[in-house]
């Protein structure tokens, strides 16, 4: 069973196109796939096209299936690109891992770690966001499962990746991601008591901060060669800082900080997080500030 809806988001001017596809093949699951909202091309006739032609590749994709779990390819269009998360079969659909959040808050840098650890999930509905004090993000998972606020999230996607670490390393993610919450955000957001951010601490010089800076001037990342849910946390808030601050110069003052923080928003699952658009734009940023600055170490 088959069907392309299509339907008027609350974005002004855009669409919003779900395909949802349901085999009832014994060696296959259920699939959701759910297509990113983008703006209405010139002739709306062009937009169902595009969905047909998506929909007849996803029933040749399954037709050709003959394992349980097979692996869905990533499909891209004239219309945008497609974000494509698996789904248990139809009778575990509602213990599907889900992640409940908006672009206009923390939740990206949660879908940034699920993706660097390749974890599946599925966005919820906002409406049904199960936060005890309806913020975002929050995240259920197995039934019973509820994590909110966004380093908890990402711990939780530690401890289910915990086996692919060392015990000197699990225990070093598990401090970073710690340490970004409790010592970093309150550097890089400045609040007034009722919590409101007005300022970035990263317009002056910073102990914490040139502390990160010695360390990244002999690793690429904080662990060493290898990215981790430690990099998420820690660049993710930096990053955050370039976004909502423009014109804060990194390069200037933290030189190996700032080549850091261009490596991780050069990874492909910061763009598919965060989008491609804020990609270009602080590694753009970034690579400006860093031309004519001197490098030492290692990196």
């Amino acid at each position: 069973i088959a069907r392309i809806d299509q339907v008027q988001s609350r974005f002004p001017k855009h669409y919003l196109t779900i395909i949802i596809i349901h085999q009832r093949h014994p060696s296959t699951s259920s699939i959701n796939v759910i297509h990113q909202h983008h703006p209405p091309p010139a002739d709306p006739r062009q937009n169902m096209i595009a969905g047909q032609k998506m929909l007849m590749l996803w029933l040749l994709a399954i037709a050709s299936s003959t394992t349980q779990g097979f692996t869905t390819p990533s499909l891209s269009s004239n219309t945008g690109a497609l974000r494509v998360q698996h789904q248990p079969s139809s009778s575990q659909l509602d213990m599907a891992r889900t992640l409940y959040g908006h672009p206009g808050t923390r939740s990206p840098l949660c879908n940034w770690g699920a993706n660097e650890v390749g974890l599946d999930f599925v966005m919820g509905d906002l409406a049904q966001n199960p936060h005890p004090f309806g913020q975002l993000p929050c995240l259920t998972d197995d039934g019973d499962v509820l994590v909110f606020e966004s380093g908890a999230i990402l711990q939780y996607f530690h401890t289910l990746t915990m086996d692919n670490y060392s015990a000197k390393d699990a225990a070093a993610i598990t401090s970073w991601i710690l340490w970004a919450n409790a010592s970093l955000d309150p550097v890089c957001f400045l609040e007034t008591p009722d919590g409101k951010v007005y300022d970035t601490g990263l317009k002056k010089p910073n102990k914490r901060i040139q502390t990160l800076d010695d360390l990244l001037k002999e690793q690429q990342y904080l662990l060493g060669t290898q990215f981790t849910l430690a990099d998420v946390a820690v660049a993710s808030y930096l990053l955050y800082v370039m976004q909502f601050f423009q014109g804060i110069d990194i390069a200037g003052k933290w030189p190996n900080v700032a080549r850091y923080m261009k490596d991780c928003a050069a990874r492909d699952g910061y763009a598919e997080a965060f989008g491609k658009n804020v990609q270009t734009a602080l590694v753009g940023a970034l690579d400006k500030q860093m031309q004519g600055k001197k490098f030492f170490g290692m990196f």
